[in-house]
């Protein structure tokens, strides 16, 4: 099987070490070793982790595991493996009641965890591989005004960071939509190769560039220029199909 992406979410720290070092071994990427709700959330919105490890109990959390999980897979659907030291029935069916993929007792075995977590993404892809991966999907929809806006992604032509929102602008829309989300966690569905990230705060759609004057490009029905930075430039150029005077 393939390396997964893993996101670990254990409030003692040589507990999640542990995991981490057994995942590892097995050939898997450890995403992140959150302590807790807030932690995990930040490190799923920095890089997308293919499956979700999670302690039932969480001390100095917010959340605990089951209502961490349940977050966790509202802002990204992947299978959830708990592990708990706690085999009490009712806390069974709380962490049941969230459908995981899995539910270990510990203290675990290395090579149970290694098995459980392939058969775990492995059933988790064969019971939704009907569903569109949002991440290759040409049209995706993003939580707005109460409801959801569908959005073309070969009709945006970036997007840009504005504090902890994203503002998204479209080809035919004047003024641009507003979302609430940070840059780097909608990057990850803008990952086809006409999408380059220009700046930590801009992702541009480079089949929308009109025009590039210097430092500067403008993006099509945008009268505004975009500061290219000096940085950045050089490889810009070479994503572009740029003939030169002989």
């Amino acid at each position: 099987m393939s390396a997964l992406k893993i996101l670990i979410v254990e409030d003692e720290v040589m507990t999640g070490t542990d995991i981490k070092e057994t995942l590892e071994k097995a050939g898997h990427t450890i995403t992140g070793i959150a302590r807790n709700s807030e932690e995990a959330i930040v490190s799923l919105k920095k890089q997308l982790p293919d499956i979700g490890i999670v302690d039932v109990m969480l001390r100095g959390s917010t959340h605990d595991g089951v209502q961490t999980a349940a977050e966790l897979v509202k802002l990204h659907p992947m299978p959830i493996i708990y592990l708990t030291a706690n085999s009490e029935s009712q806390t069974f069916q709380r962490a049941k009641d969230t459908s995981p993929a899995a539910y270990l007792l510990k203290p675990f075995r290395h090579n149970e965890l290694a098995l459980q977590i392939e058969l775990a993404y492995h059933n988790y892809k064969a019971t939704t591989s009907a569903s569109p991966n949002p991440v290759m999907a040409e049209t995706i929809f993003l939580p707005f005004d109460k409801g959801l806006k569908k959005l073309s992604k070969q009709d945006v032509l970036y997007l840009k960071a504005d504090g902890s929102y994203v503002k998204v602008y479209l080809i035919n829309e004047v003024s641009p939509y507003l979302f609430s989300m940070n840059l780097g966690h909608l990057a990850q569905y803008f990952s086809t190769s006409n999408f380059y990230r220009l700046s930590r705060s801009l992702l541009i759609n480079l089949n929308c560039i009109e025009r590039i004057e210097r430092d500067h490009l403008y993006m099509r029905n945008q009268e505004s220029p975009i500061q290219i930075p000096e940085s950045n430039k050089t490889e810009l150029m070479k994503k572009l199909a740029v003939i030169r005077t002989p």
